[in-house]
């Protein structure tokens, strides 16, 4: 059968690893043609092309990220028209059978209807984000006012996408609460769980490993190394991050690693140039190979989410860290249930983040036995993580 990835994620082979990639990757596997389509966005200087032997295009767009938000918004409002002209100049003489896409964006609606009407396919949407709320949460819009009409926009552009979809693959058992509340409409038998999947590899490192990517990265080799990777933007709540780190700077024991970069990232700039702590460093993000080999030379893996959120988030960052076999300390909002998994699945800690105290307490208890929260991540990931169960799960709806 022919399947079609609509997606925002930027990526140039099925063989890069990623939760979109590794996941087509089984498609193909399992005898599939396998087509994506993937932009480029104009900061790039990318020009649209196939990677694949054709079966990869990489389409010009807007910038989206990495911008400000005025570029993002219109950026984000052409990205529907381009994907519709792409499908139509590029794969005019292909029927496709399913029609994979993600939130973000929900601007993609017209293009799953025009491929759908179409070809008379099925369609799926792995619910990665609940976009406008999530905006209304950080305060970027408002549902009154004159941004409630920008949010009653997205609102109908994010319901005509759940109506058009033929399931709503969510990441956990929160976001199928949530969805099912705040959009009755919704058949429910249409919602499931799809969590964030990646084809499990072991990239846990050797003693010498470990030592080595430390001596490279100038980390201590004899403190336990907390680190957090990944976009540093509004989601991730900047300022309780600094507050954690302020909390930290006395730990003689602790040393910790940030590494990403994002439209907050200056603020942590700022605090590590005025407070210079000597057990932290704050790095660019990194290629992604390196990035994963630091990773795994770390002993605990960070993530934050803003108190504010209503929606139940799930950063898929948690697969990386599961991965290399570090534990996990979770520091997000009460709605999303990534804690929960976390606690329960007995590969980590979880508090709210907006309690330092808390945040101090986790870092003093999971340091005692990083080890056995480590191998329980990796054991975890084996079973309820891997891309071959996503491809089980989507595969339902055609086969």
């Amino acid at each position: 059968m022919n399947i079609i990835l609509l997606t925002l994620s930027n990526f140039k082979s099925f063989n890069e690893h990623s939760i979109y990639s590794d996941l087509l990757l089984s498609f193909i596997r399992n005898g599939h043609e396998v087509y994506c389509i993937s932009p480029a966005e104009k900061r790039t200087g990318v020009e649209t092309h196939f990677e694949e032997n054709g079966h990869l295009l990489k389409l010009k767009i807007g910038n989206t990220q990495k911008t400000n938000i005025i570029e993002k918004g219109i950026s984000t409002l052409r990205i529907e028209s381009q994907f519709i002209s792409a499908v139509k100049k590029y794969f005019s003489d292909i029927k496709f059978d399913l029609v994979i896409y993600s939130t973000p964006p929900i601007t993609l609606a017209n293009a799953v209807q025009y491929i759908k009407k179409r070809d008379g396919a099925k369609t799926y949407l792995l619910l990665k984000d609940i976009f406008p709320q999530n905006a209304v949460d950080l305060g970027m819009i408002s549902t009154t006012g004159l941004k409630g009409f920008i949010y009653k926009y997205f609102r109908n552009k994010e319901k005509k996408l759940y109506s058009l979809s033929d399931r709503i693959g969510c990441m956990s058992q929160a976001n199928v609460d949530y969805i099912l509340k705040h959009n009755p409409e919704v058949n429910p038998q249409k919602v499931e769980i799809c969590p964030n999947s990646i084809e499990v590899r072991d990239v846990r490192l050797t003693e010498q490993e470990r030592l080595d990517m430390r001596d490279k990265y100038d980390i201590p080799r004899d403190k336990t190394v907390f680190v957090y990777g990944g976009n540093l933007g509004k989601p991730q709540g900047v300022p309780f991050i600094i507050d954690c780190l302020k909390a930290q700077m006395t730990n003689k024991e602790a040393y910790f690693l940030i590494c990403g970069d994002g439209t907050e990232f200056l603020k942590l700039q700022d605090f590590f140039d005025t407070e210079k702590p000597s057990n932290m460093k704050l790095m660019k993000r990194l290629p992604k190979e390196d990035y994963e080999r630091m990773i795994a030379a770390c002993d605990v893996g960070l993530i934050f989410l803003d108190h504010r959120f209503t929606i139940p988030n799930f950063p898929s960052r948690l697969l990386s860290y599961m991965q290399a076999g570090l534990p996990v300390l979770a520091c997000t909002d009460p709605n999303t249930d990534v804690g929960k998994v976390i606690t329960e699945g007995g590969f980590g800690l979880w508090c709210e983040s907006n309690d330092v105290n808390m945040f101090c307490k986790c870092i003093n208890e999971i340091s005692v036995d990083a080890h056995k929260y480590g191998e329980a991540g990796f054991r975890y990931l084996k079973e309820h993580y891997c891309s071959d169960e996503g491809y089980r799960i989507i595969s339902d709806l055609i086969l």
